[in-house]
């Protein structure tokens, strides 16, 4: 039986990249065993695929780092493979013994699927399109919400101009505006609308659903990423900015539109990604006029 460990010690849409790369592995070596490092942060989420046989985190601190050394050491490894390109875990794995070992170039012109279909030729190894279905098969409980046949827009922090990246182009809503969103989208589709958050729930969010929106639309607050996963992998169709949610979409192959800025070539991520739609940001109603207007709604 080979072991295989991966470092993977960044953010939730990064491990959803590797979790593609391992369903991989799985596939072209039967009974293999996955060791996984993940930032402890991310420790929960990863724990729960069933593909990963062993989820290790890193804590911070260097006593920490060797205690982490130790562990790992305890095993021999077919091949080490740096998903992350950290140095902390650059710098693990240079003492671990392993009969290979790879560790990514950052290649920045080079995508992320087509660096994991590097990686399985240096192990020998081949792609298959249903590598790309990774996620676990969750049940959700459809007695906790209003809405079964519906819409999902995530409205996080990226929405809101000083939550996010200043030099990105500002899309924050005024409240009319986006309650004018939500009853199209809503009428448009034919379909219910749930509104999900990041950790905080937006003051604006809040206010609009204290007045007596459409009954066809539901807000749901401060879920976890789990919860998420499971509501976006109901879902007919993702709205929202670009990031990890993006990634679950994916996975599952659920219809997106992912808000993106032109100022960074996101295909780097994206390149794999089916039943996809980006569009670049831009003032909130023209930006909701695009979303409208498109045929995926």
């Amino acid at each position: 039986m080979n072991n295989y460990l991966i470092f993977r010690t960044d953010r939730i849409g990064d491990f959803l990249l590797t979790a593609i790369l391992i369903k991989s592995i799985k596939r072209n070596d039967p009974g293999c065993y996955i060791f996984l490092v993940s930032s402890e942060k991310n420790f929960e989420y990863i724990n729960s695929f069933k593909n990963i046989d062993k989820v290790f985190f890193l804590k911070k601190g260097f006593i920490n780092k060797v205690k982490l050394f130790f562990s790992l050491n305890k095993y021999s490894y077919r091949s080490i493979i740096v998903h992350d390109s950290k140095n902390r875990s650059k710098i693990i794995s240079f003492f671990l013994k392993s009969k290979k070992k790879y560790i990514p170039n950052n290649n920045k012109l080079i995508s992320y699927i087509d660096e994991i279909k590097n990686i399985l030729k240096y192990l020998n190894f081949n792609f298959a399109d249903i590598d790309l279905n990774t996620l676990n098969s969750r049940n959700i409980d459809f007695s906790k919400l209003d809405q079964k046949d519906y819409i999902l827009f995530h409205f996080d922090e990226k929405w809101i101009f000083n939550k996010y990246i200043d030099t990105y182009v500002n899309i924050e809503p005024n409240e009319k505006d986006l309650e004018f969103f939500l009853n199209s989208l809503s009428l448009k589709s034919n379909k219910n609308i749930i509104v999900t958050t990041g950790i905080n729930a937006p003051d604006i969010l809040e206010n609009i659903f204290k007045k007596n929106l459409n009954n066809k639309i539901q807000l749901i607050k401060n879920t976890s990423f789990i919860d998420l996963e499971c509501l976006i992998n109901h879902s007919s169709l993702l709205i929202s900015c670009h990031g990890s949610v993006s990634h679950v979409a994916a996975a599952k192959n659920i219809k997106q539109v992912d808000i993106i800025d032109e100022s960074y070539d996101y295909n780097k991520w994206t390149k794999h990604f089916r039943s996809y739609k980006s569009i670049n940001r831009k003032p909130f109603k023209e930006l909701s006029a695009e979303i409208l207007n498109l045929n995926f709604i």
